[in-house]
């Protein structure tokens, strides 16, 4: 007979994070979650005191999975890397996206990742209020970004067939635009959303870049 896992605080965890996985923050209540681990719900109260606990957990171990920003590098490319990262995070849990900075009480791991990224704009010669309105400026391109992507009705190897249904029920003539767009950028080989991502990451750092540059003239 195999011996059954001890339940602990990083089981309960690693099921809540494959319960939003699957469905959402929603889906992640005690009892879905006490069904998961085959376990009364009492008993997950031992590890975990209420759902708002576990909602703080599974946010700090998404962003345990960013990578910080590398040390051995400049802080343009440690950013970037870090942003990537984070994208791909997301694209993991997308539940995510709309929680990770709701926490009123945030996790080690979190507080790491903030702590590390903020320090690598300063060493990199941005004043505190340039750090800040830096940090604030990739953030909400990440999320913003991911949120896009997770909303897509359609994924990376269904764009072609999806944007040419919808060209087909255009009016000729309607929107000139988006049928130039579709139809010169969009439908040619190789073409995927996500690429859109680096693109725009590179213009935020070229931003950033200039700024610093004036803050320092």
């Amino acid at each position: 007979m195999a011996q059954q896992v001890p339940l602990s605080r990083a089981r309960v965890l690693e099921a809540a994070i494959v319960l939003a996985d699957e469905g959402g923050v929603a889906a992640l209540t005690i009892r879905a979650l006490a069904d998961r681990l085959g376990v009364k719900p009492m008993s997950l109260y031992h590890h975990v005191p209420h759902k708002e606990a576990i909602l703080d957990g599974i946010v700090d171990a998404v962003f345990a999975e960013i990578d910080l920003p590398p040390r051995d590098t400049d802080w343009r490319s440690a950013l970037s890397a870090r942003a990537h990262s984070a994208r791909a995070a997301l694209n993991r849990h997308p539940w995510a996206t709309g929680v990770m900075e709701s926490r009123s009480h945030p996790g080690p791991a979190t507080l790491r990742h903030h702590d590390a990224v903020l320090g690598t704009l300063r060493g990199g010669g941005f004043s505190v209020e340039l750090a800040a309105h830096a940090y604030s400026l990739l953030d909400s391109y990440v999320y913003g970004f991911a949120l896009t992507e997770a909303a897509l009705p359609f994924g990376p190897q269904d764009v072609e067939e999806a944007v040419g249904d919808l060209l087909a029920a255009f009016p000729v003539g309607e929107y000139p635009h988006l049928a130039e767009v579709a139809e010169q950028h969009v439908l040619r080989p190789g073409y995927t959303y996500g690429a859109e991502f680096g693109y725009g990451l590179e213009l935020l750092l070229d931003g950033l870049e200039a700024r610093l540059a004036a803050e320092r003239s």
